[in-house]
């Protein structure tokens, strides 16, 4: 019976970590650029879209598509980043063991 308090007890203490790192990684933020940095678009740790800033010269109204794409291009990215630095931050927190239905 030891063992299972023992368990249960370093499930409570990883809960407790994971969500510590789920607030720390929620505060921290990554960005990403297109085209040559003429579209920058900044997400946090909670995969969320925090700013967009559009150069002014990639603004055409007769090429809406370019800058449609570039967007796109930017926010992929900043998404990308955002699930690579919560993959780095539950690493550290697992030890590299990939634990399924533990993640963000």
């Amino acid at each position: 019976m030891k063992g299972f308090q023992n368990m249960m007890k370093e499930a409570q203490r990883l809960q407790q970590q994971m969500q510590a790192m789920q607030e720390e990684i929620g505060k921290r933020k990554v960005e990403a650029t297109a085209g040559g940095g003429m579209v920058t678009v900044e997400a946090n740790g909670k995969q969320e879209l925090l700013s967009i800033k559009i150069d002014r010269e990639v603004v055409n109204p007769e090429d809406v598509g370019m800058l449609e794409d570039l967007v796109l291009a930017a926010c992929n990215e900043a998404l990308r980043k955002s699930r690579e630095l919560v993959q780095q931050e539950l690493g550290k927190l697992t030890g590299g063991l990939k634990i399924p239905g533990l993640g963000m």
